[in-house]
């Protein structure tokens, strides 16, 4: 695919409607610079949005991602099918971004915790207190690293893999061990 030719045939049809980048981005409510970065190549439309541009432009989806017109048109049912699509790659990118948020906020949560106790504890220098920062910086070092492994994709190609052999309990015991040996790492480090 070519997005500098998908990106001219977007601004084509953007111009045979005598729109301006600022009208297109204010009826798909989007900003203007969403809508140059497509028409330069840069960026491409969301799936959602490439079947709500085909329906605006009266085109096909193909034709738009193809970057030139062709004679036949998409039936009802192709239309309807990538409009499923669309929805559930968004839902899909909604509960993700759900989940990060909050291995985000407990991952934030421990961090403040953290430093709360090394700004009260300053003063004395007890080994519990010292045991306890440590260990919530570990804890949040755990999250943001299973955060990242959540946001790149192996945490879910584990759990397939543990799903196929029936050992999804084992799932959280060894997600549980690996914070766990982060919190011991900060502690003895």
């Amino acid at each position: 695919m070519d997005q500098k030719k998908t990106g001219l045939f977007l601004k084509e049809l953007r111009k045979e409607k005598h729109l301006t980048q600022e009208e297109l981005a204010g009826k798909f409510n989007i900003s203007s610079r969403t809508v140059s970065r497509w028409e330069t190549g840069t960026n491409l439309p969301d799936l959602s949005i490439l079947v709500e541009l085909a329906d605006f432009y009266e085109t096909d989806i193909r034709e738009i991602i193809d970057g030139e017109r062709k004679s036949e048109t998409m039936n009802q049912n192709e239309k309807e099918t990538l409009q499923k699509v669309a929805d559930y790659a968004e839902n899909d990118k909604q509960h993700i971004l759900r989940r990060v948020r909050i291995i985000d906020c407990v991952g934030l949560v421990t961090m403040v915790a953290a430093c709360a106790l090394e700004i009260t504890s300053l003063n004395t220098k007890a080994f519990f207190y010292k045991n306890l920062q440590d260990c919530l910086y570990g804890f949040t070092l755990g999250v943001l690293i299973m955060n990242a492994l959540y946001v790149m994709g192996i945490l879910s190609k584990v759990r397939e893999n543990l799903k196929r052999r029936r050992m999804i309990k084992a799932a959280g015991v060894i997600m549980a061990i690996f914070v766990i040996a982060c919190i011991l790492l900060s502690i003895f480090l």
